[in-house]
């Protein structure tokens, strides 16, 4: 079905004739799903409408000029309810679907482990069937939101005599049973973003199990899929309003937004560069010039990228080669702003925290931008990703043990 005009006509008069700003957000969140309007991309029978990717914009506009709100963000919304449209059973989607939707359920990813992060398929947390139920025992590491999930999205090894990428399957872990222990990861930028997560024999059902047991690594990789796109997702944007509602929605936003306070430092801060060069009286060094020059270029690659990958959503394309393109071009660009940064602030790089300061944003950003390259896949893994899947380049040789 092509998306017409009349679908955004349509959506407008639902909005006018149901907003209420003065209701109650999970009731107004109900309303907005079961009418289509919240996910209009998504299947009809899902909380959707069947329509071609680029009505998502038209919704999150229609919405904003009525004064009202759209539907949940964060990971539940652009990792853990993709995978299930594309993976999960009717009772399954019957379960989970609405309250990521709503906000009622959060959700955190369980994959990475100390010993299993960029070679993912190493893992060795271990689940055990149990009669009606899975038994996990294990630790992950570089869980963002654990502390405030309900649910994670976790990978276990249901067969160690299998090959490692047969051996793993997918399930739906409740979070809040006293067999999960989640501590905080201090990070030598002073923030706490991750988790490690440490299950000591936790349970849950039989029936969150997704797809079979051990085809998790097929499933895995619509996650990651996904993950890697979600570059440019954007953060959601609140009409200026004192309804009670609204405000709710705000704040649940900046809750979940707090986490990743300081995710623009580790992304290099590319647009102070040229500011920055400036207000030192740097800005006629050559050397300066050259790698602002450097930076602007890759910043304008960046967003054609993103906007072929918002094409191809549009055409109706699953994500492709464009996420990781994008997230090696985030990469280089986070080093080169460093680099910069470091040349325009001279010996002052090397100070941190207030003694920083005025250049103590920058100096956050120097100790930060190593995370860009490691976080959502390595730099590494990226490359084997678009060598291998979109090159079709043999794969890398896996490594020489000696004995």
């Amino acid at each position: 079905m092509d998306f017409v005009e009349n679908d955004a006509d349509e959506m407008r008069q639902w909005v006018k004739d149901h907003w209420d700003p003065s209701g109650e957000l999970v009731s107004w969140r109900t309303q907005l799903a079961q009418s289509g309007w919240g996910k209009p991309s998504w299947p009809s029978q899902w909380f959707g409408r069947d329509l071609p990717t680029s009505s998502e914009n038209m919704s999150r506009q229609a919405l904003f000029e009525a004064g009202a709100v759209g539907m949940a963000s964060g990971v539940s919304m652009y990792l853990v309810a993709p995978t299930l449209l594309e993976w999960a059973t009717e009772r399954q989607l019957q379960q989970f679907l609405l309250p990521i939707l709503t906000g009622q359920h959060k959700w955190c990813q369980l994959f990475s482990e100390p010993g299993a992060g960029s070679d993912l398929a190493s893992l060795s947390t271990r689940a055990e069937r149990d009669g009606d139920e899975w038994v996990i025992s294990g630790q992950k590491v570089w869980n963002s939101g654990a502390q405030n999930a309900d649910y994670g999205i976790l990978l276990a090894r249901t067969d160690f005599a299998a090959a490692k990428h047969q051996g793993i399957s997918f399930f739906l872990l409740p979070m809040r049973q006293s067999a999960v222990e989640v501590r905080p990861l201090h990070q030598m930028n002073g923030h706490s973003s991750f988790n490690e997560v440490f299950l000591n024999e936790a349970r849950l059902p039989h029936e969150n199990l997704i797809a079979f047991e051990g085809e998790g690594w097929r499933v895995a990789l619509t996650t990651l899929a996904h993950e890697r796109s979600a570059v440019a997702t954007p953060r959601p944007k609140f009409p200026s309003s004192r309804s009670p509602l609204v405000q709710a929605a705000k704040a649940e936003a900046e809750e979940y937004f707090a986490t990743y306070s300081w995710y623009p430092q580790r992304a290099g801060r590319p647009r102070l560069v040229g500011s920055q060069a400036r207000l030192l009286g740097k800005s006629q060094i050559p050397r300066i010039r050259q790698l602002a020059a450097g930076i602007e270029e890759l910043q304008r690659t960046s967003r054609w990228t993103t906007q072929r990958a918002a094409a191809a959503r549009s055409a109706g394309r699953t994500p492709g080669p464009e996420g990781s393109v994008a997230k090696l071009n985030m990469s280089i660009t986070a080093r080169k702003s460093a680099a910069a940064h470091s040349a325009i602030l001279g010996t002052a790089g090397v100070l941190s925290g207030s003694s920083a300061s005025p250049h103590e944003l920058l100096a956050e950003v120097l100790i930060s931008t190593p995370a860009q390259s490691i976080a959502g896949g390595t730099d590494e893994i990226q490359k084997n990703i678009l060598a291998e899947r979109a090159l079709g380049l043999p794969k890398e040789p896996p490594p020489q043990v000696k004995e």
